[in-house]
Formats: structure tokens, C-alpha cells, sequence
């Protein structure tokens, strides 16, 4: 498994700790993990569309500035 260092707002570090202490989460890694899954699970599609028509609007830029 891959390690990521991530520096998080006090506020939300708080939040962290809240979900850890409730008994929802075992630690703040499992907390960041499911939060990371749920976000690409719930926004891949939307993401690539976003990525891909910024290339697209790169190319034709690119395109566009040759001429």
C-alpha cells in the first residue's frame, strides 16, 4: 500500500478526530481512505469529462495560436 502525507485545516483535522473518537472509524487513515474511494467513486466520470475537454479547449488554443 501506497503512503500519502496530506496537511489538513485544523477544522477538519478536528473532524477527523470526532469520527476516530465515535467509533466510525478505527483511525484517521481509514477516515481519509473511504472519504478519497467515495469521492472517485462518485465523481470519476464527471472528472474525466472535466480533463478532457480542458485538453480540448488546450488543443484547439494550441491550434489556434499557429495560424
Amino acid at each position: 500500500m501506497k503512503s500519502v502525507r496530506v496537511e489538513l485545516p485544523d477544522k477538519l483535522a478536528a473532524e477527523l478526530d470526532i469520527l476516530v473518537k465515535k467509533g466510525w472509524f478505527q483511525n484517521q487513515d481509514e477516515v481519509v481512505r473511504v472519504a478519497l474511494g467515495d469521492f472517485i467513486h462518485r465523481y470519476r466520470f464527471e472528472l474525466l469529462e472535466r480533463f478532457q475537454r480542458e485538453d480540448i479547449a488546450w488543443a484547439i488554443q494550441q491550434k489556434t495560436a499557429k495560424k
